[in-house]
């Protein structure tokens, strides 16, 4: 929760997902989306009927992932 907001009330309908990918993009890649400020949802676009997983840039800070890889600014 960032600053006590459920990150899965958000919406996501308006959401732009950008791919980034670690090979080539015929095996499936990592979609990330800003859906708030300094919120995320993580998608993978192998799976794309499956619900996005959602995170502050904290988290994503603490797992490693970078949204400037995506060309998304934080």
């Amino acid at each position: 929760m960032q600053n006590g907001t459920d990150l899965y009330a958000l919406d996501l309908s308006g959401a732009s997902f950008v791919k980034a990918c670690g090979g080539p993009c015929t095996e499936g890649c990592v979609t990330l989306a800003r859906i708030g400020e300094g919120v995320w949802a993580l998608g993978d676009s192998k799976r794309p009927g499956a619900e996005p997983l959602r995170f502050t840039t904290q988290e994503l800070d603490a797992a490693g992932s970078d949204p400037a890889r995506f060309g998304l600014n934080v």
